[in-house]
């Protein structure tokens, strides 16, 4: 019961967080669209927030091992609160570059807090899950799965926060909440939870298994083709089909949440093993293929002359999208746990989330050049490109059982 115990006190903890990471992203892209940014601009606030996570990931698993989980999700609800404070003493007497400069900073501290909460909350599963790998690809997708929809949940909230009290006291309000929530991690969680050896040196910190390198490589092509075309492109794409600011923003919470909802069923959907490997790996590698070729259908049918309702068109593709997107991002999730080894799982699930990070900051940079460049087609076929890259990177991953440091 202890092992529930605490992955109950970590998921909650976890969500409460992204629920006021969720809402921090609405509140900076809702205020600063009302000031007269640009989305390109917008793009531009996030860029050290994607930043800062790659090298986030990687220090906060060697950190978790080094110092256990619980510092570690406590250093990143602490970092959390800064950001949040420091994002409330922005001046609107201040120059736009001025202001762009504060925001840039305050969320490259947000980048960093999400991110070193994150590694610890997901190496907390495989330090708490004990009955093998089905528990532990349940587990993981439940979590994974929660946490997006909780995101969205944030973004409503941020929206509503705004609208209610303002920007300064809704940020207020959220660091309060987390205050709590560090107060209660803090006594809550044994000290020891996810402590090992760590790596001694810094080569060592990146000298993983082949398995782990490859499901590196793959998250980073799988998430810079999400981004490629949800950071930029989608909201000029509709705003250039007159839709308002709050409908795009509603169409983006509504998609992640569904999202989030899918990969929590993702174990439904994809058939388990017995060694939690020789399934697994030919269903990514499947879902991978079906993937691939939504963004290049969409990418003919969008830039058809002629077409009409071409807002409807892709909305409704990118549904399609985020279903088959949400179950192979749960089993690259359960992948990336089952290849990890006990003992340096943290670090592990580190290395392969900060390649998440990678993928993310590679997206924004491409959204924003392939928008200027061809606008929303260009970027569908950019994710159509990055996703043949993940599909081929898949049919490298090893599907026994001797390829694990330690069996999951």
């Amino acid at each position: 019961m202890s092992a529930v115990r605490n992955y109950a006190i970590v998921t909650s903890s976890y969500f409460t967080f992204t629920i006021t990471d969720g809402a921090i992203r609405m509140l900076v892209l809702l205020h600063f669209y009302t000031l007269g940014y640009t989305p390109f601009m917008l793009a531009f606030l996030f860029l050290l927030y994607e930043t800062a996570g790659i090298f986030a990931n990687v220090g906060g698993g060697w950190l978790a091992s080094r110092f256990g989980i619980p510092r570690m999700l406590a250093t990143g609800l602490v970092l959390q609160i800064f950001g949040l404070v420091m994002l409330s003493g922005l001046d609107p007497t201040w120059s736009a570059a001025a202001s762009v400069a504060w925001v840039v900073v305050a969320q490259g501290i947000a980048g960093v807090a999400k991110d070193l909460t994150k590694t610890a909350s997901k190496s907390a599963i495989k330090a708490t899950s004990d009955q093998g790998s089905g528990q532990l690809f349940r587990w993981v997708a439940w979590f994974t799965g929660s946490k997006n929809a909780t995101k969205g949940i944030g973004f409503f909230a941020g929206g509503f926060l705004l609208q209610l009290v303002g920007f300064r006291p809704a940020l207020w309000l959220m660091a309060a909440v987390l205050a709590l929530v560090l107060l209660g991690v803090m006594t809550s969680l044994p000290r020891q939870l996810g402590k090992a050896k760590a790596s001694k040196s810094f080569r060592e910190l990146f000298a993983k298994t082949r398995a782990i390198n490859l499901m590196a490589a793959a998250r980073i092509f799988l998430f810079g083709s999400r981004d490629v075309w949800f950071v930029v492109a989608l909201p000029v794409f509709l705003y250039g089909f007159g839709w308002k600011y709050m409908e795009v923003a509603g169409f983006v919470a509504v998609w992640t949440i569904a999202y989030g909802a899918v990969q929590a069923l993702a174990p439904a959907v994809v058939t388990r093993s017995h060694d939690g490997l020789s399934r697994e790996v030919p269903a990514a590698r499947a879902w991978g293929a079906v993937l691939t070729l939504i963004p290049a259908v969409l990418a003919v049918l969008v830039a058809a002359p002629g077409i009409g309702h071409a807002d409807i068109i892709l909305v409704t593709g990118l549904l399609v999208f985020g279903f088959v997107f949400a179950v192979i991002s749960s089993v690259h999730s359960y992948l990336i746990l089952a290849y990890a080894g006990s003992e340096k799982a943290a670090e592990d699930v580190g290395f392969y989330y900060a390649a998440n990070a990678a993928g993310r900051l590679v997206g924004i940079l491409l959204s924003g050049a392939l928008t200027q460049a061809g606008g929303m087609p260009a970027c569908l076929w950019g994710s159509a490109i990055m996703l043949a890259l993940c599909l081929a990177i898949t049919f490298m991953l090893p599907t026994g059982v001797a390829s694990r440091r330690v069996p999951a």
